[in-house]
């Protein structure tokens, strides 16, 4: 069996001109709109300004990398993709300017595998173009997001139509979307619990979606919407895949989405160490620069290690994804779940050790850190909470050494 972490000649070059791309054009022009604070004075200026981004990164050939080339994709799998979310997350727009941010990367890959061809032109083609907006509407207050199958928000068929109540939360770019894809109970008795839910395509905005607020989070307001709805109608030909395969569905893309997430969370905390390391080398006290003291290179150690378990986790669950796609009997689940809690609390560390290192300056907004800092936190929960993937984990390695006496397959299935 080979294992080659190399890329090839021609991936080398995409991964080189997406990270001149962002370090070159993204991330001065995100700078200079910050400064000038367009995002509050002058909205039409600031859109402009992220258009513009866009247009480079198409004219580039750098827009959609997760997408066939018949959508005006780049065409890589997960392995590949994984390269360029992890240089394109080094700016805070950046895998927006890519058009691979999500939620709406997500639904792309949703849509793609399970829109009719009518749904699929009508809905895919404009997120593929960008120029529309979705969101994913799962999540409600009352139950735990972490279980699809409590999900109260229900539908009930009406001739051609099908009629919706419940309330949802933290919808994430509901606020500007220009559809969701809604889950919601259509089931009263299912003979599997994970058989009881539906999904919907719903054109927005629309009667009976109600926008309640968008919530205020440690980091801001940043369009994570309360939706109540009340007597939605929906035609039967928005539903999306078939009467039950609502919690399918949404496992389907969320496995994906899942390592896409930590794809962008490895540019952050390698980010947060070169950080670090140049603080380190930086600042003098009590005798010595700092990366000269054990304490402080313990820190670096600890991190470096951490971020390199990472990244061989995020591209071994990427190359099952993606040997899934030709062999069914492939499961990555497992992978995938390990590495979202692993390098979600990663990313925590890291980015805490480097404010530490920083000191008050890592404490003030003066560096990118503290912001960093507050988005990192969402990471253990968003996707499924740690604890939940612990369970998960855990059960499938008993299952595994149940099965074959050997906990082997539970921990990768690895030729060691």
């Amino acid at each position: 069996m080979a294992i080659d972490f190399t890329l090839t000649p021609e991936l080398e070059l995409i991964r080189d001109r997406v990270r001149r791309f962002i370090t070159e054009v993204v991330i001065p022009e995100e700078t200079r709109v910050d400064d000038a604070g367009l995002a509050e004075t002058d909205r039409k200026a600031y859109g402009a300004a992220l258009v513009g981004l866009r247009k480079q990164a198409f004219a580039e050939g750098l827009w959609l990398p997760h997408m066939p080339a018949e959508w005006g994709g780049m065409g890589l799998g997960h392995v590949e993709l994984a390269m360029v979310q992890a240089e394109a997350a080094k700016s805070r727009i950046g895998p927006w300017v890519l058009n691979c941010q999500a939620p709406d990367e997500g639904n792309m890959h949703t849509l793609l595998h399970w829109a009719t061809e009518e749904q699929a032109d009508k809905y895919l083609k404009p997120l593929c173009d960008g120029t529309a907006w979705s969101c994913f509407a799962m999540t409600e207050p009352e139950v735990a997001g972490s279980d699809p199958t409590l999900i109260r928000t229900n539908a009930y068929a009406d001739g051609e139509e099908w009629v919706i109540n419940g309330h949802k939360w933290f919808i994430s770019n509901a606020h500007r979307a220009n559809f969701a894809i809604l889950i919601a109970r259509t089931e009263d008795d299912p003979d599997l619990p994970q058989a009881a839910n539906t999904a919907f395509i719903v054109d927005l905005p629309a009667q009976g979606w109600n926008e309640v607020r968008q919530i205020e989070t440690m980091h801001g307001g940043t369009g994570h919407s309360e939706i109540v709805i009340e007597d939605l109608r929906v035609h039967r030909s928005q539903m999306l895949g078939g009467r039950g395969q609502g919690h399918l569905l949404g496992q389907y893309r969320l496995g994906p989405a899942r390592l896409a997430h930590c794809m962008r969370w490895i540019a952050q905390a390698e980010m947060a160490l070169d950080m670090m390391v140049d603080r380190s080398l930086d600042r003098y006290s009590h005798g010595s620069v700092l990366a000269e003291k054990q304490g402080i290179q313990w820190l670096i150690a600890d991190s470096t290690m951490e971020l390199y378990q990472s990244k061989l986790m995020v591209l071994h669950a990427a190359s099952k994804i993606d040997a899934a796609r030709t062999d069914d009997r492939v499961d990555f689940k497992s992978e995938v779940s390990m590495a979202k809690h692993f390098v979600a609390n990663a990313l925590n560390r890291i980015i805490d050790r480097s404010i530490q290192v920083h000191g008050a300056l890592g404490y003030s907004t003066d560096t990118p850190l503290a912001h960093m800092y507050q988005h990192a936190r969402w990471a253990r929960f968003a996707d499924g909470a740690d604890e939940v993937h612990q369970m998960r984990i855990a059960q499938r390695t008993i299952a595994a050494y149940k099965d074959n006496g050997s906990t082997r397959t539970a921990t990768g299935d690895l030729p060691i």
